[in-house]
């Protein structure tokens, strides 16, 4: 399970950083260089964007749920810092005009809320 955690990882993230398409190389007829080429059809980009987050967030989740492994928190500061450096890397490639970036986030946290709510819900109901 982790090492297919560890893909999806790895797959999703780099999807994120280097996105379809690539990015423009030049600054004509109102591109920008360095920005998603696949972000000049809106909904499209918008629904890989958010599938993509989500997609890492939950594998992020899995990798993080390594307790009592010898190298624990090393695990968590990697994982922690490729949050950071995909998060800046959407940023960098996306147009501020074509993704609404709360949705983005709000992707980001849905693995980590319904894990919680899992654990709370175990934690009330469960019959001892």
């Amino acid at each position: 399970m982790l090492v297919v955690a560890t893909l999806i990882a790895a797959v999703t993230f780099q999807a994120g950083v280097n996105p379809p398409g690539g990015v423009w190389q030049d600054n004509d007829n109102g591109r920008v260089a360095g920005r998603a080429i696949y972000a000049s059809q809106s909904t499209p980009y918008y629904v890989f964007l958010i599938a993509n987050t989500l997609a890492l967030s939950a594998s992020i989740l899995i990798i993080s749920l390594t307790h009592r492994f010898p190298i624990h928190l090393e695990v968590i500061v990697a994982t922690i810092s490729m949050i950071v450096i995909y998060g800046s890397a959407i940023f960098a490639v996306t147009p501020n005009e074509s993704v609404r970036f709360r949705y983005v986030i709000a992707a980001t946290s849905v693995p980590f809320i319904i894990r919680a709510l899992i654990q709370l819900f175990n934690k009330v109901f469960r019959k001892e």
